[in-house]
């Protein structure tokens, strides 16, 4: 039962106790030999009870429509409230309210609201501490497990390669003419060690740590996203806007585009790829789109260690991350940061 529809029962039985109060009244005033001599009694032409009692249930359904609809609207400011308050808005509160109710319910959002902004700005503080000293020891190891792997393969296979592509080299010079189709072979395998050699020299000069190791977010994403660009067939585009942002902030936000994308490589069979990187009314939004195959998203949460660590990631920074997914048309990933005013001071 809606507010409007309570109150205009509420009205309807008052207006029907008004009535029966105001024939009582009128009865103990003009006593009638019988209660029934009302009805024969007129007002304006009307029989006395029709008149009052028509009287009683407009004016009592009329308060009650006044009343529901006041209220509905009290209900829906309180409402908006909470959804400004859901969305990392400070909620628009008027200083002057009419009811105590209200205004305590209103003193109550505000309070809240300064609450979540503290552990919101707590929480991103901590990420950057936390961010920064990992990503220090982090990088330390991830340098030296880099050199150790670039090393070992350059010493081993890609020593192996070359040994394998000049022993080729000698064997084919070494073929006569009446060895055509076997001469032809060996250099089909000789070609294919050559490629390999290629591949390898290629993977010695991407090795490199995931972090943003340095650089700023935006840096971070065009890098990642232009060498993604010659690797894959898939469209890339982008828009990243420059803005600073916590050093916590900028950690959380990559992992969780390292996650999605690679969620898209292994699983969307998608031809296009949209990142998106903005700030605007005081939030960060991060936005990635592709056209894929798509997932049931509520399936896919319960089981997928990728999608739960990015929500971690997300609320760890005080954000929210929502994925919407439709089949064979694709899926898109929002994450939404609330930049606070204290946050913006110290930088």
């Amino acid at each position: 039962m809606t507010t409007a529809t309570r109150q205009i029962l509420w009205g309807l039985t008052l207006g029907i106790i008004s009535f029966i109060a105001l024939t009582l009244s009128y009865w103990l005033a003009f006593p009638a030999a019988r209660f029934s001599d009302l009805w024969n009694r007129e007002l304006m032409d009307i029989p006395f009870v029709i008149f009052t009692f028509s009287i009683s249930v407009v004016l009592g359904i009329a308060f009650g429509m006044a009343s529901g609809i006041y209220w509905r609207k009290q209900f829906k400011t309180v409402d908006t409230w909470l959804f400004q308050l859901e969305e990392g808005q400070q909620p628009e509160i008027e200083a002057n309210q009419a009811y105590a109710e209200i205004t305590s319910i209103s003193k109550r959002v505000s309070k809240l609201y300064k609450q979540i902004s503290e552990k919101a700005m707590l929480s991103q503080r901590l990420a950057t501490e936390k961010a920064e000293e990992q990503e220090s020891r982090i990088q330390e190891i991830i340098s030296q497990e880099r050199n150790r792997l670039a090393r070992e393969l350059h010493d081993s296979v890609s020593q192996q390669l070359f040994a394998a592509s000049m022993l080729m080299s000698a064997i084919n010079e070494t073929k006569g003419p009446s060895e055509e189709r076997e001469a032809k072979q060996l250099k089909m395998v000789e070609e294919m060690i050559h490629q390999s050699q290629l591949e390898m020299r290629a993977l010695l000069l991407h090795l490199r740590p995931v972090a943003l190791k340095g650089k700023s977010l935006q840096e971070g994403i065009e890098e990642l996203l232009l060498e993604l660009r010659q690797k894959v067939t898939m469209n890339i585009n982008w828009k990243v806007e420059p803005f600073p942002l916590d050093k916590g902030v900028e950690d959380h936000l990559f992992r969780i585009l390292q996650e999605s994308i690679s969620n898209t490589l292994r699983h969307a069979k998608a031809d296009q790829l949209e990142v998106l990187l903005i700030h605007r009314d005081g939030k960060v939004i991060l936005r990635v789109v592709d056209d894929g195959i798509g997932f049931n998203v509520e399936e896919a949460k319960a089981g997928s260690y990728g999608l739960q660590n990015m929500h971690e990631r997300a609320g760890e920074i005080g954000g929210t991350l929502k994925i919407v997914s439709v089949e064979n048309k694709g899926t898109r990933l929002e994450v939404k940061v609330p930049i606070l005013v204290a946050a913006g001071e110290e930088k």
